[in-house]
């Protein structure tokens, strides 16, 4: 049966990492589109994506900066498109919002609360950079709120429910386990509730296994059996976590967005090798992926054929 499985949703390339720190960083349309269609090839469910400018690599987030690879995509295969409304910490809401509001894709991510966003430390990693925007941004991080309050999330919620698409929420604390109970009891969101628990980013809860049983049974006791759960973390803690939420009976995150890295020292060169890596570990607990239609009869989504591209 498809609730027995494990969905794998791989994250291509983000808003975090900038282009000077790993050069299989999915920058232009073409490699966006490769690296999701690989990954989807070596397993993910769900491809979810962002877009960056391809002369420099910064995010960027209009309509149109998306459509030729959702185009190639959607063209190209079966998966999951799951498209972001976090974008960059930097960008308004209504601006994060629009590309879901124009392509209406079956899953979309939300942040479900504010906090601070620190990404400075990666300073500490990363000396020398190819362009000027990625050590301001990092920079900037001290003094960065990544604002979701709970108007910007029901202008989200109100503005794409119509739409028909599902969510991916994405929870970095307790507190945004809270506030989606909130909203689902407010008959805003309906279940299955798709919750990502997010861990290890600085600003949110961390990584250690206490965390992350704290996240799912703050989760088991709101939701019950009326939600999904799955996993991220960020770098070096991204298969550990991985692998104890697949153990737990928990989906799973991985991409170049989450973490840059395959192993200790090891970039990894494209997001198919993080999927692969996973699979092993999930298949080597004596459990099976999701396939993209598993997925979906899992989560409830509208479908493929109900997009806009």
């Amino acid at each position: 049966m498809a609730s027995n499985k494990v969905i794998i949703s791989c994250a291509i390339t983000g808003s975090i990492h900038t282009p000077s720190m790993s050069p299989h960083l999915p920058v232009t349309p073409a490699e966006i589109a490769e690296s999701a269609l690989g990954a989807a090839d070596a397993g993910a469910a769900i491809v979810h994506l962002h877009a960056r400018d391809p002369q420099n690599g910064k995010p960027v987030h209009t309509p149109e900066d998306f459509e030729p690879f959702l185009k190639v995509i959607k063209q190209s295969s079966n998966v999951v498109v799951n498209l972001t409304t976090g974008a960059s910490p930097y960008m308004p809401v209504e601006y994060r919002v629009k590309p879901a509001e124009v392509w209406k894709p079956e899953v979309a991510s939300l942040n479900m609360g504010s906090m601070n966003f620190g990404l400075f430390p990666m300073l500490k990693r990363y000396k020398d950079f190819k362009y000027e925007w990625e050590p301001e941004m990092l920079e900037g991080s001290h003094d960065l709120v990544f604002r979701n309050s709970f108007n910007d999330i029901r202008y989200a919620l109100e503005t794409l429910n119509a739409t028909g698409t599902r969510y991916e929420f994405e929870c970095y604390d307790t507190s945004h386990l809270y506030n989606l109970h909130y909203f689902w009891k407010e008959g805003l969101v309906k279940a299955p509730l798709f919750i990502q628990t997010c861990f290890g980013l600085l600003g949110g809860i961390g990584a250690h296994s206490e965390d992350v049983m704290h996240m799912k049974r703050t989760a088991d006791r709101l939701f019950g059996d009326d939600y999904r759960w799955s996993v991220l973390a960020a770098g070096a803690n991204q298969m550990r976590v991985a692998a104890m939420a697949a153990s737990m009976g928990g989906h799973v995150r991985v991409g170049l967005e989450d973490s840059l890295w395959l192993g200790h020292g090891e970039l990894a060169e494209t997001n198919a090798a993080q999927v692969s890596k996973v699979r092993q570990i999930i298949e080597g607990l004596g459990l099976e992926i999701a396939t993209p239609d598993d997925a979906r009869e899992i989560l409830e989504l509208k479908g493929g054929d109900k997009v806009s591209f």
